[in-house]
């Protein structure tokens, strides 16, 4: 029987160490095709490249034998996705995994992440994806713990599949294999950042700033991803991407428009 297709792609680039650790993992699961941007992308949310030109070439990162096709893309996370499902597969990828993100994902930092809104493209395009992150900023992160435990979401989420219109949100604590804890279906806690910008002057007088905050928690819930986060588990955010917020359409039906 023919193995599942799994595109593989991330926001910290095609080197990052995250990346590299989840290419491994899917070799377990099935044949992998990775298409990832070709520097860093931190940040980006759901940006495509529409005024200047997309550059993609095949590379080869990992030189032992039977090493997945790899490209690198000089565009954005999103770019990365849509240019996999139009111009480089041959057949569509049963699934789509972003990641492994150095960095937090939970939360409201789902809206900025461009390792979700690789996700999210996937999605969009009526492919099953999951987005993976590490809640560790550190080039020298250590993934291995949750080794297992991502292997069994994706096969878990070929083998059933995952509701349309939903791309999963996957966070995971920093923690050593035994401390985990396992894994909380979840909500995506209430908070924000408490945002300031650091104002400095350059050496020919011209102001600039750079950005700083605070993450402010503003839910106590114990159902969401930042209560699992916190007390040892995995967190999986069923996370849609139709933004109509359903709740509100007859209150404002009652406005004189």
């Amino acid at each position: 029987m023919q193995k599942p297709l799994i595109l593989v792609t991330n926001d910290d680039g095609i080197t990052a160490p995250g990346l590299r650790a989840l290419i491994s993992y899917m070799r377990a699961v099935g044949d992998v095709v990775v298409v990832a941007p070709d520097s860093p992308q931190s940040g980006m949310g759901h940006a495509i490249t529409l005024d200047s030109t997309l550059y993609s070439k095949k590379v080869s990162i990992d030189l032992e034998d039977e090493a997945p096709l790899e490209y690198s893309c000089s565009g954005t996370p999103a770019d990365c996705v849509k240019l996999a499902l139009q111009e480089l597969l041959d057949r569509k990828p049963d699934i789509c995994v972003s990641g492994i993100n150095h960095g937090s994902n939970s939360s409201i930092n789902v809206i900025y992440s461009g390792t979700m809104s690789a996700a999210i493209e996937a999605g969009i395009e009526g492919v099953p994806a999951i987005g993976f992150s590490l809640c560790d900023y550190s080039w020298e992160a250590d993934f291995e713990p949750a080794r297992d435990h991502i292997i069994r979401i994706v096969k878990q989420a070929i083998e059933h599949g995952i509701p349309k219109g939903v791309v999963l949100n996957v966070n995971i604590p920093p923690l050593e294999k035994s401390a985990l804890k396992g894994i909380k279906i979840c909500r995506q806690a209430r908070a924000n950042w408490k945002e300031k910008f650091d104002k400095r002057t350059n050496p020919m007088g011209k102001d600039y700033y750079w950005l700083t905050g605070e993450f402010e928690l503003l839910d106590k819930g114990e159902d969401t991803d930042e209560w699992a986060l916190s007390q040892g588990y995995i967190s999986v955010v069923p996370t849609q991407f139709d933004l109509t917020a359903h709740h509100a359409i007859q209150d404002i039906n009652n406005w004189n428009l």
